[in-house]
């Protein structure tokens, strides 16, 4: 069983790829009715990603409906690919996604929102491990986000998959999550 995050990422990626549209969106609607369990609905400014639907990302949709049913503040992201910072935005009827270069669907302007305003963030991944730690595609963006939120900041990251054991060369700035949801559970750390 792979344990490095090259060889998580090559694997995962190609589990993904096998996935039909129908099974992303029944494991999504699945994980976003996990995600009611959680004691996180008393906050106000919810981190959203898009997902990219290339990559057969976890389809945020069904988080959405929920967070507007319960009248929350959604904040949703935009990469600068130099600075690998995200600039943060409030979601509202006037936004407008495109997507980029990366085909990552992002506002095009907005109103800006702080990271410090941010009290939960719903965390893309390719796998995590059951000490918390997640992979992305490496680029590091979402690390450098969640350091500068604020230390209550909760970090929930949205799976296909179940967690491995452990993930061996994990860094020092990887950035922990709180919780993992997946279509069959909610992982707590």
């Amino acid at each position: 069983m792979p344990t490095s995050k090259k060889e998580l990422r090559r694997e995962y990626k190609n589990l993904r790829k096998e996935l039909s549209e129908q099974e992303i969106e029944e494991k999504s609607l699945a994980i976003a009715n996990n995600l009611i369990q959680l004691s996180i609905w008393d906050k106000t400014y919810y981190h959203v990603f898009l997902p990219i639907t290339e990559h057969k990302e976890v389809d945020t949709e069904f988080i959405l409906h929920l967070l507007s049913g319960k009248d929350k503040e959604i904040v949703i992201s935009k990469s600068d690919f130099e600075t690998r910072e995200m600039t943060h935005f409030l979601l509202t009827d006037n936004t407008k996604i495109k997507k980029n270069e990366y085909n990552i669907p992002e506002p095009v302007n907005g109103l800006q929102v702080p990271n410090q305003n941010i009290d939960v963030v719903f965390v893309p991944l390719l796998a995590f491990d059951t000490y918390g730690n997640r992979i992305g595609y490496g680029k590091g963006f979402y690390d450098k986000f969640l350091a500068q939120c604020k230390s209550e900041t909760i970090k929930i990251g949205l799976s296909f998959f179940e967690s491995v054991n452990q993930i061996d060369d994990v860094f020092e700035s990887d950035v922990k999550l709180d919780y993992c949801v997946t279509p069959l559970k909610v992982y707590t750390f």
